[in-house]
């Protein structure tokens, strides 16, 4: 299975009541991991791109607990690539230990920066999401 991985690094102020990361931060990760490789790839230019990608729906489930000062490790993948949107799957690992600690999906719509309405995803974000991020 084609996927990237990237470390993401929890602060003191991530940890809740609770003395865990807060469910929030978990989005943040699948957020920052998904943007990063799209900005850092050369897919997408946050102010010059003619194409935006909107979150229309994220999930994640938790599995076991993670608190600063742990990294977390996230697995990006490619799950259903349709015409106008991704399915992003992603999973995170405590990296001190590799144990899960969370799965997550992130669907973006591919939308036109001037219309704000569907378009189809752009033919060289598509290709480089099934070379790099489908199995």
């Amino acid at each position: 299975m084609n996927s990237i991985r990237r470390p993401f690094a929890t602060r003191w102020n991530d940890n809740d009541v609770f003395g865990h990361l807060n469910n929030t931060v978990y989005y943040t990760a699948m957020d920052t991991t998904i943007t990063t490789w799209l900005v850092t790839g050369g897919h997408f230019d946050i102010e010059t791109s003619d194409t935006l990608a909107f979150c229309v729906s994220s999930s994640c489930r938790f599995i076991e607990p993670a608190a600063f000062p742990d990294t977390i490790d996230v697995t990006l993948r490619a799950g259903r690539v349709g015409t106008t949107s991704i399915a992003w799957a992603l999973e995170m690992f405590r990296q001190s230990d590799g144990v899960l600690v969370a799965t997550g999906e992130f669907v973006h719509v591919f939308v036109g920066r001037e219309t704000q309405r569907p378009v189809p995803i752009p033919a060289a974000l598509r290709a480089a999401v099934e070379a790099e991020l489908v199995g």
